[in-house]
């Protein structure tokens, strides 16, 4: 009983922090400059921070170190694949894109093409990304708090769902991105901390030598050597090595298109803090990532991981429990609890990202330029992100309840996978490639979006297995688990197709002021009302 009071105090605290920085953040906010962007006045320090918050999300913390404990090696592919992907977002997106936008990755792509079709493309995109990456956060929560307060209730981890989306909500309603962004630099610093303490306790149990964590990792798992090489999840035959490739290409160039990591470049003043944010960020995710190792070969270590569920989701808390002394221990109490409110902690401030994200493309994008033909006002338009984001939160909160047998990280990885094939190609076409128009940008996005979605949708996935979100039926043809390896290719034919199909000299005379803008920053600080 004394732990439980112990977690929920903790659990309380953090709300209740995350509450207080909210409330404050909003006092500060006024007109969509604020909402959106937070003014942009935050340094790079502090925006890389966020964006480390925005990233390291369940997924890396719960999800990754699940995979590798059960896993192995190829689980640490993850991490790879997650840190891999920031030089791309480095050398392509950061910089270019904070240039030639404003708000939303649909101002980049309206600057040279017809608005309309184009944001109310780009805004279907950043709403599909979005539910599918809340989907994991939501799974996470509810996992974590029923495990917290020792019950196996479905309607309990139910109600734990419903109550992070209802704190989600809050989050962007209230405090806008400043509230969100001050949210999630004060996860980060909590994420960073309690990652480090439980990766020192694990090693000391070792003499803080690797090799001797990783043997003792074989040994425990059961599997001897080949928990340490490569194909114990992904090299058993062609499809899974097919799969290993798909999830690969999703992991890298993902997030070069997630909508709530692009968001952010637009939170700093110049372009140059856009890129020195993002090396501040790689600094704080590649320490992270590295602490993913230590986090899973320990759990494969010093857990008998036969007694966690099939999605390993709580290898990282039960590892926490395990150095700090052990089930029924003070310092376990402790240590899982701490632990658990930091990844609770990191739910709540990722959740808050991808939900003014999405809310702000559907206010922004779809409401004002759309609907209102540029004409709304700025009161108008954030009382439609409000409500937009109470529509996205109830949504995700319906679509989490039945996806809480998969593993967080494979959810997340089906976010990048959209993400790769829907938004990604449109980017890079639009800042590189003179020609592309409208209708290439309609069917990248489309044709990338649909593909994806379609091939997740008819995958194992879905249907067809024990661990599938629809039991007992199978219309499983595509073989693959992440549709990457097929849809990213084609959200790029699609969109030569559709720019090569049709000619729009508009879009072809708009392209130098565009590349200008992108490459030099010259005129960025405009508002792009075109």
């Amino acid at each position: 009983m004394d732990t439980q009071i112990l977690t929920t105090v903790l659990f309380l605290s953090v709300v209740a922090l995350t509450i207080g920085i909210t409330v404050k953040a909003s006092r500060s906010t006024s007109g969509t400059a604020d909402f959106y962007a937070g003014g942009r006045s935050f340094s790079p320090l502090q925006n890389g921070l966020a964006i480390g918050g925005d990233y390291m999300s369940a997924a890396s913390f719960l999800g990754i170190t699940g995979i590798i404990a059960l896993s192995g090696y190829d689980g640490f592919l993850y991490s790879i694949g997650f840190l891999v992907a920031w030089l791309v977002a480095l050398l392509l997106v950061a910089e270019m894109l904070r240039n030639s936008g404003r708000f939303t990755m649909a101002d980049q792509l309206a600057f040279r093409m017809r608005r309309k079709p184009v944001r109310l493309a780009a805004a279907s995109s950043t709403v599909v990304v979005s539910i599918f990456y809340l989907l994991a956060q939501m799974v996470g929560a509810g996992t974590l708090v029923a495990l917290l307060l020792g019950v196996e209730s479905q309607a309990i981890k139910n109600i734990v769902i419903f109550g992070v989306g209802a704190l989600m909500i809050f989050y962007v309603t209230v405090g806008g991105m400043k509230g969100t962004t001050y949210v999630q630099i004060v996860k980060a610093i909590l994420l960073m901390t309690g990652s480090a303490l439980i990766v020192v306790l694990v090693l000391a149990q070792f003499d803080f030598n690797l090799s001797t964590l990783l043997g003792a990792a074989a040994d425990n798992s059961g599997k001897g050597q080949a928990f340490l090489e490569p194909g114990l999840k992904y090299g058993a035959d062609l499809t899974s090595k097919l799969d290993f490739v798909s999830l690969g290409l999703a992991l890298v160039l993902g997030t070069a298109g997630l909508p709530h990591i692009l968001i952010r470049f637009y939170t700093v003043p110049t372009a140059r803090d856009a890129r020195k944010s993002v090396l501040w960020a790689i600094g704080l995710i590649g320490t992270f990532y590295l602490f993913t190792l230590v986090l899973g070969f320990g759990a494969a270590a010093l857990l008998d991981t036969s007694t966690l569920d099939a999605s390993g989701n709580l290898a990282a808390p039960r590892l926490a429990e395990a150095v700090g002394g052990g089930a029924g221990s003070t310092g376990g109490a402790i240590l899982l609890a701490l632990i658990a409110a930091v990844a609770f902690a990191t739910i709540l401030a990722v959740v808050a990202g991808l939900t003014l994200t999405s809310a702000a493309s559907v206010a922004h994008d779809v409401y004002n330029n759309v609907i209102r033909k540029g004409e709304a006002t700025e009161a108008e338009e954030i009382k439609v992100t409000r409500l937009a984001a109470g529509g996205i939160g109830l949504v995700a909160i319906l679509l989490a309840i039945p996806a809480q047998s998969l593993n967080i990280a494979f959810l997340v990885a089906l976010a990048f996978a959209v993400a790769a094939s829907a938004n990604l190609p449109t980017i890079m076409m639009n800042i590189f490639w003179r020609r592309f128009n409208t209708r290439g940008a309609l069917f990248s996005i489309y044709g990338g979006l649909l593909s994806a979605v379609g091939l997740v949708f008819f995958s194992p996935t879905v249907s067809g297995t024990e661990t599938s979100l629809i039991t007992g039926m199978d219309f499983a043809w595509f073989p693959l688990n992440n549709p990457g390896l097929v849809s990213i290719p084609l959200g790029f034919l699609f969109g030569v197709i559709g720019t090569l199909s049709a000619r729009e000299p508009a879009a072809e005379d708009r392209y130098t002021e565009l590349e200008v803008r992108a490459l030099t920053g010259a005129g960025s600080e405009k508002a792009i009302s075109h």
